[in-house]
């Protein structure tokens, strides 16, 4: 099958290099090389990265409907358009007759929009999963084509659960092309009833409130692991920042305590609103992830000091 690939993130890439051997990739699309790093240097998407391996012809557009570039992708004739955060909306007219597929990494309607896996373990979502979908003119709104689903563990950080998504959708794709191929594709109209929105996340977004219960910090910990990142300062020393990494909960714990209050040096335990927080891995400013252990040898935190979140962040 002739198969014209559009992508950005890292999300898409285990798709297109399962495609690549099996399928002719007749083009790909992709977003323009951002600066990136301390020297900003141009540097491609991860997709964009990829394609340059597969010596096939490899587009980089500001705006993908501008009229050249919409001629010349479709002048490819592909059997198929694989669309997997691509980052641009394709407009009507490139889309017109043409069979575009998007695998989505939520079970819509729920969690349309930017970041659908973030807020499937914000919100607590006992499971989640990948959806394809035909393009719409809404966000996310095109018919479901196909599904799956696994269930969201508790020491799932949002970017473990990214890569795992991301393999799932290959065989997702895999089956949904096979079936376009046999003529054997079905589309399911989403209930517009059940629909919520994923919003895009900015690092103002990384706070906690340790005022919350336990589990609402462990999920906010969790789901915004790593980007932005949810990040933390000591009360003793407020110009170093840390970001928690991993986080275990325990319902039971220090309930009487100030929350936000350290209550076990030892073990990294954080009283919260609610139960309290151990620390199982964070991160300080300028170093890598580490566990509580390590970081409590070289930093001596002691019982009762207070660690913030939200006032420190915002």
């Amino acid at each position: 099958m002739k198969i014209l690939f559009l992508g950005s993130g890292e999300f898409g890439l285990p798709t297109l290099q399962s495609l690549a051997p099996e399928h002719t990739i007749v083009g790909v699309v992709t977003q323009p090389d951002r600066p990136a790093g301390r020297g900003g240097q141009l540097k491609p998407t991860p997709i964009g990265e990829f394609a340059a391996t597969l010596n096939v012809p490899l587009w980089k557009p500001e705006k993908i409907n501008a009229p050249e570039i919409a001629s010349a992708i479709r002048a490819l004739n592909a059997d198929a358009w694989v669309v997997i955060a691509f980052g641009q909306k394709l407009g009507r007219a490139l889309l017109d007759g043409v069979f575009a597929i998007n695998l989505h990494a939520s079970r819509l309607p729920r969690w349309r929009g930017a970041a659908p896996i973030n807020a499937a373990i914000l919100a607590g979502d006992p499971i989640t999963g990948n959806s394809i979908i035909t393009l719409a003119d809404r966000m996310d709104a095109g018919l479901v084509l196909a599904q799956d689903q696994r269930p969201i563990e508790p020491q799932q950080t949002a970017g473990e659960l990214h890569d795992l998504l991301a393999q799932d959708g290959v065989a997702l794709v895999r089956r949904v092309l096979e079936q376009h191929s046999r003529g054997e594709i079905h589309g399911v109209a989403q209930d517009e009833s059940l629909a919520t929105i994923a919003p895009k996340l900015s690092k103002a977004d990384g706070w906690v409130d340790f005022a919350a219960p336990a589990e609402a910090c462990r999920r906010r910990v969790h789901g915004l692991t790593p980007w932005p990142g949810v990040t933390v300062t000591r009360e003793t020393k407020p110009d170093q920042p840390i970001k928690l990494s991993r986080v275990e909960v325990l319902d039971t714990h220090h309930q009487q305590q100030d929350t936000g209050t350290l209550v076990d040096a030892e073990r990294g335990i954080i009283a919260c609103g609610g139960g309290a927080l151990r620390i199982i891995e964070l991160q300080p400013a300028g170093k890598r992830v580490m566990a509580w252990d390590e970081f409590a040898r070289g930093n001596r935190p002691e019982r009762g000091e207070r660690w913030i979140g939200r006032a420190a962040c915002n």
